[in-house]
């Protein structure tokens, strides 16, 4: 079994008037995220966030339009998905990227990642996140850039 590498990305994916997309876990409805995923060998960062975006939203985007808010995240990872990680690996490194799209259209979710999703005010949106680093991402959305709506 090849273990997943103990880093990830969070991409909070919004619109200029920043409503924000969140997917709902497949095996874990009413849990509901931003695009998440772990780096695998040999990638850069932007280059995970680009590829978790494209396979669980079908959304392609050039690698210059996402923002890497050079934010890292530490946290424990939840018991019940350690098993895909090495033995004694507890936490894991996110880090958090933004991508903004021209509106709120329909997006491809990945079926056996996700069930749904839905396009939310940012507020609303950070409110229904299970993740405590995602609400905190999203919350801090208005403050990355100057252009977006307030």
């Amino acid at each position: 079994m090849a273990y997943k590498t103990p880093v990830s990305v969070l991409v909070v994916i919004h619109t200029p008037a920043l409503d924000v997309l969140l997917l709902e876990r497949a095996r874990h409805p009413g849990f509901w995220q931003s695009v998440t995923g772990s780096q695998e060998d040999g990638e850069s960062l932007l280059e995970t966030a680009c590829r978790e975006v494209r396979e669980e939203t079908g959304i392609i985007a050039p690698a210059a339009e996402f923002l890497d808010w050079r934010q890292s995240n530490r946290y424990e990872i939840f018991a019940e998905w350690r098993y895909r990680y090495a033995p004694g690996v507890t936490h894991n490194m996110e880090h958090v990227f933004s991508l903004c799209v021209a509106d709120a259209s329909p997006v491809s979710v990945a079926a056996d990642e996700h069930s749904g999703y839905r396009w939310l005010a940012w507020r609303e949106a950070a409110t229904a996140c299970f993740s405590w680093t995602n609400r905190d991402a999203i919350l801090a959305l208005p403050a990355r850039d100057s252009r977006l709506a307030q």
